[in-house]
């Protein structure tokens, strides 16, 4: 799914959602988030990454 507007992105992402928005592979995605450059929720190995953490990622 495309999205259009920072809004439309949900709340909660996916890795696999993080690497279609930031248009990057798996390796990177999941390097992103082990040095916590973009921080993450961890629920057991579940990987979940807050919308407002990808805005702070760009800024």
């Amino acid at each position: 799914m495309k999205y259009t507007n920072f809004n439309d992105i949900p709340l909660l992402l996916s890795v696999e959602q993080l690497m279609e928005i930031l248009g990057v592979g798996r390796n990177t995605a999941y390097a992103l988030v082990r040095s916590e450059k973009i921080k993450c929720i961890r629920i057991g190995r579940i990987i979940r990454i807050p919308r407002e953490n990808i805005k702070e990622f760009f800024m």
